[in-house]
């Protein structure tokens, strides 16, 4: 199915570039890269919104920890790596 899109002049002359200089053999290619990269964006940016669901919803029910706890105990935990490394 073919897909006709305006992208406008400064994208086109983006997409003419990257065709020109041999980085894609296509116009067609630029465009599937892109498809491709929002795609990506779109699982992380969906992953992202799963995750603050789940802590709003954590947060909600009483499931928390004090932020000086959490604090102390990264402090810790980075501070006895940093020991094994010296």
């Amino acid at each position: 199915m073919a897909i006709s899109a305006d992208l406008g002049t400064r994208l086109e002359e983006i997409v003419n570039q990257l065709v020109s200089t041999g980085r894609y053999n296509s116009k067609s290619e630029v465009l599937r890269e892109g498809v491709r990269l929002v795609e990506e964006r779109e699982k992380r940016l969906a992953a992202l919104d799963a995750a603050l669901a789940k802590g709003i919803s954590d947060a909600d029910a009483g499931r928390v920890k004090l932020g000086d706890e959490v604090l102390d105990k990264l402090e810790a935990k980075y501070k006895a790596m940093a020991e094994r490394t010296k």
